[in-house]
């Protein structure tokens, strides 16, 4: 045997494809050592990619990427895709500023047939591709990776509905890693599954639905016959019967199994559906025996594995967690929802403490919020754990279901602004625009940790919707009591006041959340007065008056797009109130903002202390307003 690894050899499935069937399970095992010491020195998700290796060498070896597409969900499980496409070399720069994506991106390479990053799509973005095919006459094989997670959404079972009607060429599998390889995933279901994908089976089945199709009643007792005894042995009737050819489930981690049922899908014409059967952290104890914690990880020492961290500040997410188990003791009507973000939301001492009063809801975002409405209807008080971008997903619930009956819901918004390594399908840079938009809403932005649980202690009290919005990872550390307060709704306050004369010019500072830390930062080189407005809807106008009358230049500062957001809502009150004073608004640029550090990032974008004041520097510069001292 060469005592060249394998990996070595592959710098594209091209070159997959010539190695022998008995040499891929010598490549996976390469394969998962790699993962495993690369994901230990850059973070990155590493459990549900040990799970899907066998499949993705399966997939890239029997169908020809990237003429033919794969499309995966979610995007997490594909390091071992981008990792023989030619991105091995990449992947010590996995996350980083400039670096590869940590999931799948048209613009890093021709076999990431469509960016995603968010549950739930591929079956809809296959069948896309599959028609299009169709309708240009093109031979090519289109094929959807879900996992059973992204399965509770109610995108992909609109999706599969709609294949089924279409019957384009399409094959969508369902990667069940929620379960643990049982009996029905053993000799017997591999024949079955050779069997039910193989083209004589297939071959008879349309010659007894062209003999039979003469006598109508006669054809849907034999479909419901053979649809039972599948059912018997297979669980797949509710596919079936959206119009899909079930196969399945069979282990995903058995190359001699995946390769000759891929083999034969890959013949087949109309709708196909595979079950396999993997498991999460496959090849690595530690992440096998917790699949939750190696989800995502941060840096680690893979030998030792993931050691708690001591020490460190508290962050947000679990500072809303104990404020949420510290109101559910008050109130015996608090509801906690999640989709599916427990431990990433901070509900899991929670979970635990109130089971009966814990509900995820799994990957269905639209659910959770109608959900609540329902639950507040009849007088609870839910409290929603999302993360920003996930809301995204559930914009016309909170409208339509929320705010316009004016239903006390309170959405704890995670991940507000700019999150890192997960980049721009994660950034939280767009709810503070459309939060704002929307009638009835309360909008907060905590500036540390106590003024966010007081924050979400007052969205508690409010009776109506509100929103409470925090930053992930941790605060300036600010020690936090046990008391639940609530704040004066719509007022802001002073952190600074400037020293500078009357006559000279003046500069009042009106942050937003996580930016009063580089605001008080800045305004030190500047003797600029700093406001933390806490308040996006409603505004301190109160505040926002007092500081126009007395400062030459007020400046916004927001984690947020700079269009739509808290500036914004500034602007449009002056315009309104006639105030003249100028304006200067800061915020994320109108542009998606990549994958990188965060503090990096918010200098490259002038929403540091620097950069925070060299943009006032340069605008006071432009309009004449010179001093012998910084102002």
């Amino acid at each position: 045997m060469s005592s060249t690894p394998l990996l070595d050899t592959i710098a594209s499935p091209a070159d997959l494809r010539q190695l022998a069937p008995a040499e891929l399970p010598r490549l996976a095992q390469e394969l998962r050592d790699f993962l495993i010491e690369s994901v230990a020195q850059t973070g990155g998700h590493l459990s549900s990619n040990l799970g899907t290796v066998e499949l993705t060498l399966a997939l890239h070896y029997v169908y020809n990427t990237p003429e033919d597409r794969l499309v995966w969900d979610v995007g997490h499980q594909t390091y071992t895709h981008k990792i023989i496409t030619g991105r091995r070399a990449g992947m010590a720069r996995l996350r980083m500023q400039d670096g590869v994506s940590g999931f799948p991106r048209r613009c890093e390479s021709p076999y990431d047939t469509f960016g995603v990053g968010h549950s739930s799509t591929s079956i809809s973005a296959a069948l896309g591709m599959a028609v299009a095919a169709r309708n240009k006459q093109e031979s090519r094989n289109v094929v959807a990776i879900i996992g059973d997670g992204a399965m509770s959404a109610g995108q992909a079972f609109e999706a599969l509905n709609n294949a089924g009607v279409i019957d384009a060429n399409l094959l969508v599998i369902l990667n069940d890693n929620d379960m643990s390889i049982s009996p029905p995933v053993g000799a017997l279901n591999k024949y079955l599954a050779r069997l039910l994908s193989g083209q004589t089976f297939n071959a008879a089945r349309r010659a007894g639905e062209k003999v039979l199709s003469l006598v109508p009643s006669v054809l849907e007792l034999a479909r419901r016959a053979e649809e039972h005894v599948k059912g018997m042995v297979v669980p797949g009737t509710m596919f079936e019967e959206l119009g899909f050819n079930y196969i399945g489930p069979i282990d995903g981690h058995d190359l001699d199994s995946l390769i000759p049922t891929l083999q034969n899908l890959r013949e087949l014409d109309g709708p196909q559906f595979l079950h396999i059967v993997t498991r999460k952290g496959q090849g690595y104890k530690l992440a096998e025996a917790d699949p939750v914690l190696y989800h995502g990880v941060a840096k680690f020492d893979c030998t030792g594995g993931i050691q708690p961290a001591s020490g460190s500040k508290p962050s947000y997410t679990k500072i809303f967690g104990d404020w949420l188990c510290d109101m559910a003791a008050q109130d015996e009507r608090l509801i906690g929802i999640t989709p599916a973000m427990c431990e990433g939301s901070g509900l899991s001492r929670f979970a635990c403490e109130y089971p009966q009063r814990y509900h995820d809801v799994g990957i269905a975002e639209q659910h959770a919020l109608t959900f609540a409405a329902g639950l507040a209807c009849e007088g609870m008080k839910p409290v929603v754990a999302i993360y920003s971008t996930f809301l995204q997903r559930a914009y016309d619930q909170l409208i339509h279901d929320v705010a316009l009956q004016e239903l006390p819901v309170v959405l704890a918004i995670d991940r507000g602004g700019l999150v890192g390594a997960d980049g721009a399908t994660h950034n939280g840079a767009f709810d503070l625009s459309f939060l704002t938009c929307i009638p009835n809403m309360l909008v907060m932005t905590p500036s540390d940790e106590q003024e966010c649980r007081d924050m979400l202690t007052t969205a508690y009290q409010h009776d109506g919707p509100s929103a409470v919005r925090y930053p992930r990872g941790s605060g300036p550390g600010v020690a936090v009591d046990d008391k639940l307060t609530a704040l004066p709704i719509g007022k802001g306050e002073i952190h600074r006041h400037s020293k500078q004369p009357e006559t000279a010019p003046r500069v009042a500072l009106l942050a937003f959340g996580s930016m009063l830390a580089p605001a008080l930062a800045a305004a030190e080189q500047l003797d600029a007065t700093v406001a933390n407005m806490r308040f996006v809807k409603p505004l301190d106008t109160d505040l926002l008056h007092s500081l126009a009358a007395n400062h030459t230049l007020l400046v916004s500062i927001e984690e947020n797009s700079i269009i739509g957001g808290a500036g914004s809502e500034i602007a449009r009150h002056l315009a309104q109130a006639g105030i003249s004073t100028p304006l200067l608004r800061l915020g994320l640029p109108d542009r998606f903002i990549d994958h990188g550090d965060c503090t990096a990032l918010l200098g490259q974008l002038g929403l540091d202390a620097q950069g925070i004041s060299n943009s006032i520097q340069t605008w006071l510069a432009a309009a004449g307003c010179h001093t012998q001292n910084p102002v």
